[in-house]
């Protein structure tokens, strides 16, 4: 693999681990508020809450870091392992114990991850594409989100509810990271380029929209119900962003295509299960009456 990109790699690691951390905190403050309560106003006042917003602010500042290093390809996919890293935390705060299933279906992530980048060897495209490259693979996208978010709004299962919600935030933390690496560029040349152009705008919408459905998904349902939903969404909607838009390639022939296609397609299936069998484990205190 030709000049991999080994501190972009540290630093996305750093930043899913604490992406992680932050989840745990904001999904534990977010599920104290009631249904019926104004969420925004009752998280502003949690410290709890306020702990997880800043491990985010760093977490995103370790993916900034990382994606100057490193492409849309390479750093978005590690980001899925805050799924591993928040696994434990979860748990361990929702007294649901870590299962040896839930354990191999981590691993299948993390191994299918491994796959994406060692076999895949995404290449770096450009960052500063046209309006008319993005319109279409946008609307694409935000489709998604919005058949999400309507589906969620009529359904009454607490568990897919929060899965749909988790993948809408998903979607719009990958817009927004696939705009960083220009948006930061902007910043390089002033203040009035940053203003005059729409990528930060579009950055700044799509990280409050998904900040406020992934923390409606945390309210509804347990951490393990949204967050594979979100962590694997996110770099699946910045790869398609990087790959129709940025240039990004994989360099790869048709055998080594067929491999990083089944990676994606066992991360999408582990995340999903895992969020199902830690969402249908009771907690620890209510297992041990179940077992008197």
């Amino acid at each position: 693999m030709s000049n991999f990109p080994v501190a972009a790699v540290v630093c996305a690691f750093v930043g899913a681990l604490l992406f992680a951390v932050s989840a745990v905190a904001q999904q534990r403050a977010a599920a104290d508020v009631p249904a019926g309560d104004a969420l925004v106003a009752q998280l502003i006042r949690n410290p709890r809450w306020w702990a997880g917003i800043i491990g985010d602010a760093g977490g995103f500042g370790f993916q900034v870091a990382a994606l100057a290093m490193g492409s849309v390809l390479i750093v978005q996919p590690i980001l899925v392992t805050a799924l591993v890293f928040a696994l434990p935390l979860a748990a361990h705060y929702s007294r649901r114990p870590v299962t040896a299933v839930m354990w191999a279906h981590a691993t299948a992530l993390s191994i299918a991850l491994a796959c994406f980048l060692i076999v895949g060897d995404p290449s770096e495209g450009i960052s500063d594409a046209p309006w008319s490259r993005w319109m279409w693979p946008m609307i694409l996208v935000l489709g998604l989100v919005v058949a999400a978010i309507v589906v969620a709004a009529v359904i009454h299962v607490t568990g897919l509810r929060a899965l749909l919600l988790g993948s809408a935030a998903g979607l719009l933390f990958g817009v927004a990271s696939a705009l960083t690496q220009h948006v930061v560029e902007l910043f390089g040349d002033g203040i009035t380029a940053v203003l005059g152009n729409w990528q930060p705008y579009t950055m700044v919408v799509a990280g409050m929209v998904g900040l406020y459905l992934q923390q409606r998904g945390y309210q509804i349902g347990a951490l393990s119900a949204s967050l594979p939903a979100f962590t694997v969404a996110e770099p699946l909607g910045a790869a398609f962003l990087g790959l129709t838009v940025l240039d990004e390639r994989l360099r790869t022939g048709p055998v080594g295509t067929v491999v990083v296609l089944a990676s994606v397609v066992v991360m999408c299936v582990a995340a999903v299960r895992l969020s199902r069998a830690q969402a249908e484990l009771p907690p620890a205190d209510q297992a041990a009456e179940v077992t008197r």
